[in-house]
C-alpha cells in the first residue's frame, strides 16, 4: 500500500509538472524583494545539494529578521544568521532535532530548511505578515489598541527572593525616575509631531482629489515639494502591486507545492529506511567476528548474571527506602494541612476583595465597545456639528467606521481608571504583607508606605 500511495504521488507530480514551477515562482515572487530566491535554490534543496544551503540560510535570516522587527545587512556573518534562525525557529515552536545539529558555518543541511521554511509559510502566516509589514504606506497612521488584557494576579511567595538576588531599593528608584524622564521626553516628542501633523493637515485642507480623506499626508505633501520622488513612489507602487500579485497567483497554485513537499517527505523516510538497513546489515556481519574473537565470553556473562543479582536487590532495598520516605511524607503533608487551615481566613479575605474589585468593573466590561486594535489612517474633520472629527479608521481585517479621537481616549482613560485601581488594591497587600512580617520582629518598629 505504501508503494502503491508513493506511486500515485509521482503520477500526479508528473501531471502536475508545468504547474509546480509556476507554483515555485510564485511563492519567490512573493516573498519581499531583498530575500527573494530564485526558483532553482528550491529545487537544489529538494535534493539536500550543498550549494544551496548558504541561499536558504539567509533567505530564513532575512525573513526572521523582518518578522521579529530587527535590522540586517549583507555583510552579517553566517556564523551569527545560523544561531539566529535556529533561535528563531526553536522560539516559533520548530523543534527539530535534525536542523539544531546542522553545521554553524551553513555548509550543508539545504534539505532541512526547506522543510522548515514551509513549515513556516502556514504556522506564522508568513507571506501575509510580510505584506502587511512592508506595505507601502501613504497616508498618516497610527497604531490604536483598546483590547481589555489580562493583567496577572499576583501570587503568595512570588515576589519572595534569595539573598543573592536582592537589589537596593535606590537603584530601583534610580531606573524609575530615568524610565519616568524618558517617558516625558517621549511625550513631548509625540507632542510636537501631532502639532505638525495638524498643521500640514490643516493647511492643505480641500486639496485632495478624494473628498473623504480632504487633505494630503506628510507622504504627499512632501511629495508636492518634491516631485522627482513620484518616479521612486510609482517603482515602489509597481513592485508592492507585482509582489501581491505573485500572492494571488501562489494562493491559487498552493496545493501542488504542498504535494511536493509530500514527495520531499517520502524520499527523506526512502533514504532513512535505506540507511538502517545498511547498518542492519553491517551488525549482522560483524557479529561471528566477534563471537570468534572472544574466548572469554563465558566468564563474562558469569560475572554479568552476579551484576543482575546484586542489582535486583539493590533494587528491592531501594523500594524499601522509598516506602519509608512517602510515610514521613504523608506525615509532613498532614502537618501542612493544619498549617494552611489557619492561613485559608486570610486568603479568603484577600481573594474576596479581588472579586469586589473585577465586580465593580464588571458593568464597564460588559458595555458594548468598539474594539479597535491595528493601524488607522488619522483624517482631520471640520468642527461642523454634523462631522465627526479624529481619526478614520481603517483596521486590518475588519471594515471598521471612523472612530473619532475624543472616544478612544474616553476609552483609553477607563482603562487607565481599572488598571489604577487594581495597582492600589496590590499596594493594600504590600502593606498589610509588611505589617505582618513586622510583627514578628521584636524591637522593631516598621512605618509602613
Amino acid at each position: 500500500m505504501r508503494q502503491q500511495h508513493r506511486g500515485q504521488h509521482r503520477e500526479q507530480h508528473r501531471e502536475r509538472g508545468p504547474a509546480l514551477p509556476a507554483a515555485v515562482g510564485a511563492l519567490c515572487r512573493a516573498l519581499p524583494p531583498r530575500a527573494r530566491p530564485a526558483p532553482d535554490t528550491l529545487r537544489r534543496a529538494r535534493f539536500d545539494r550543498p550549494q544551496a544551503s548558504l541561499d536558504f540560510w539567509r533567505l530564513l535570516y532575512v525573513l526572521l529578521k523582518q518578522v521579529h522587527g530587527g535590522r540586517w545587512t549583507e555583510s552579517d556573518a553566517i556564523g551569527g544568521q545560523v544561531r539566529f534562525v535556529k533561535w528563531a525557529l526553536w522560539y516559533h515552536g520548530y523543534r527539530r532535532p535534525q536542523l539544531q545539529q546542522l553545521p554553524a558555518d551553513g555548509s550543508a543541511g539545504s534539505r532541512e530548511l526547506l522543510l522548515a521554511f514551509s513549515w513556516l509559510l502556514p504556522s506564522l502566516h508568513l507571506l501575509e505578515q510580510l505584506l502587511a509589514r512592508n506595505r507601502l504606506q501613504t497616508g498618516d497612521e497610527t497604531s490604536v489598541c483598546t483590547c481589555e488584557e489580562d493583567v496577572p494576579s499576583s501570587q503568595e511567595g512570588a515576589g519572595e527572593a534569595g539573598a543573592e538576588d536582592r537589589v537596593d531599593v535606590r537603584y530601583l528608584q534610580w531606573l524609575n525616575g530615568r524610565l519616568r524622564l524618558q517617558w516625558c521626553a517621549l511625550h513631548a516628542q509625540h507632542q510636537e509631531q501631532c502639532k505638525l501633523l495638524h498643521k500640514i493637515h490643516l493647511f492643505t485642507s480641500g486639496s485632495h482629489v478624494d473628498q473623504n480623506l480632504g487633505h494630503f499626508s506628510v507622504t504627499e505633501a512632501d511629495l508636492t515639494r518634491q516631485p522627482e520622488n513620484y518616479k521612486q513612489l510609482f517603482q515602489l507602487l509597481e513592485s508592492e502591486t507585482m509582489q501581491l500579485e505573485a500572492f494571488l497567483e501562489w494562493k491559487q497554485l498552493e496545493p501542488v507545492y504542498w504535494q511536493w513537499m509530500e514527495t520531499v517527505l517520502d524520499n527523506m523516510a526512502e533514504e532513512g529506511s535505506m540507511c538502517e538497513s545498511q547498518d542492519a546489515h553491517m551488525e549482522k556481519r560483524m557479529l561471528p567476528e566477534v563471537s570468534s574473537c572472544c574466548p572469554w565470553a563465558e566468564r563474562l556473562a558469569g560475572q554479568m548474571d552476579r551484576v543482575s543479582r546484586d542489582l535486583l536487590a539493590l533494587q528491592e532495598q531501594l523500594q524499601q527506602l522509598v516506602a519509608q520516605r512517602k510515610a514521613a511524607w504523608w506525615e509532613k503533608v498532614a502537618a501542612a494541612e493544619e498549617l494552611q487551615k489557619e492561613r485559608f481566613c486570610a486568603t479568603a479575605g484577600k481573594i474576596q476583595e479581588s472579586v469586589d474589585l473585577k465586580l465593580r468593573a464588571l458593568p464597564c466590561l460588559g458595555a458594548p465597545k468598539n474594539k479597535m486594535h491595528g493601524s488607522c489612517r488619522l483624517v482631520l474633520r471640520s468642527k461642523h456639528p454634523g462631522s465627526q472629527r479624529g481619526t478614520a479608521g481603517c483596521v486590518p481585517k475588519e471594515a471598521v467606521a471612523a472612530v473619532g479621537a475624543a472616544e478612544v481616549i474616553r476609552e483609553l482613560q477607563g482603562r487607565e481608571a481599572r488598571l489604577q485601581a487594581e495597582l492600589q488594591q496590590l499596594w493594600e497587600q504590600c502593606r498589610r504583607r509588611l505589617q505582618a512580617i513586622a510583627e514578628g520582629w521584636e524591637g522593631v518598629i516598621c512605618i509602613s508606605p
